[in-house]
């Protein structure tokens, strides 16, 4: 699980990245290891997005350590970006090009013979489901095809990383489905994938390991689950009311949940055992509009790290 000379693929030891006055990113520690999938979870303005520049060797580190392949960004980032594939937040592609242009073109910037190229960029295509639409111009497609092309044109290389940078915002569910699947064989087949994103569902479902943050900082890590059983409980009701919401809970939960989250749409109730806590609230007289018991997420998680909502 180690990368080269036994060491992280990336390492990063009080990290900072300041604009001014500005801490986008306040010392924080990472590692990762060869073959995982590692996500950087937060909202907008988190530090997620300026955490990769640094690591793609786009933008400069103000402070701390960063040793991306155990070289030095400051110095070796030519050496480094051959080996990484990235995927901005934002689609590059070339427009007026079409599908197949836009891998192939992009590939001769790593130097890569033309004739491997056409194949390469066939097989890519394939990858991707976008062998019907080779010809086609990029203009006309898709948000989720255009997604799907600039993770193939990212694999050109045949990166040691992935570098996603919020990969299916935009998309519609169908769509991040797709790419959530070819995401996942990437990383079956070997790949090292390092991605952020605001959605909790897609940390859950691609991350091994991650990171919250929050204001710039890394205010917890581990597994999806190890961080749910860590910050929350085993299970949440959801209430949701018409207009006679009441404005404390305390009476109504005593006794029966461990933690009362209040949201502007719903209210949030923590405790291990649901269906009890909603026959207490019941026996106690409370009639919510609805009620609703699941599973802890970490959207749960992050509401107890930092009292709001990823989703900003």
């Amino acid at each position: 699980m180690a990368g080269d000379n036994g060491q992280p693929l990336i390492h990063a030891r009080g990290l900072v990245k300041r604009f001014g006055e500005l801490v986008a990113v306040d010392a924080i520690d990472f590692d990762l290891q060869r073959g995982e999938a590692f996500g950087f979870l937060g909202p907008n303005g988190a530090g997620k997005t300026s955490t990769m520049r640094m690591i793609g060797c786009v933008s400069p580190v103000t402070e701390g350590t960063l040793r991306v392949f155990g070289l030095d960004p400051a110095h070796d980032g030519v050496k480094i970006r051959a080996r990484l594939g990235v995927v901005p937040q934002l689609d590059t592609l070339d427009m007026e090009l079409t599908v197949r242009e836009n891998l192939v073109i992009y590939g001769r910037y790593f130097g890569l013979p033309r004739r491997e190229l056409g194949t390469r960029a066939d097989e890519l295509l394939e990858f991707v489901e976008l062998t019907e639409r080779a010809n086609d111009k990029v203009e006309p497609l898709s948000g989720g095809m255009k997604r799907r092309l600039t993770i193939a044109r990212s694999l050109v290389n045949d990166p040691e990383v992935m570098l996603l940078d919020e990969p299916t915002t935009g998309l519609d569910p169908q769509a991040r489905h797709v790419v959530w699947d070819r995401l996942y064989r990437l990383k079956r087949q070997g790949v090292t994938l390092l991605l952020t994103t605001h959605y909790m569902d897609e940390a859950e479902q691609l991350c091994d390991r991650l990171v919250v943050m929050d204001k710039g900082r890394i205010v917890a890590e581990g597994s999806p689950r190890e961080l749910i059983e860590s910050y929350s409980t085993r299970e949440v009701v959801e209430l949701r009311f018409d207009d006679s919401r009441p404005e404390d809970f305390s009476y109504w939960t005593d006794g029966l949940v461990s933690r009362v989250e209040s949201l502007p749409d719903r209210v949030l109730l923590y405790t291990d055992d649901g269906d009890a806590a909603s026959h207490g609230l019941h026996e106690r007289g409370l009639v919510p509009e609805s009620v609703l018991v699941r599973r802890s997420t970490l959207e749960d998680v992050f509401l107890h790290l930092t009292g709001r909502s990823l989703i900003e």
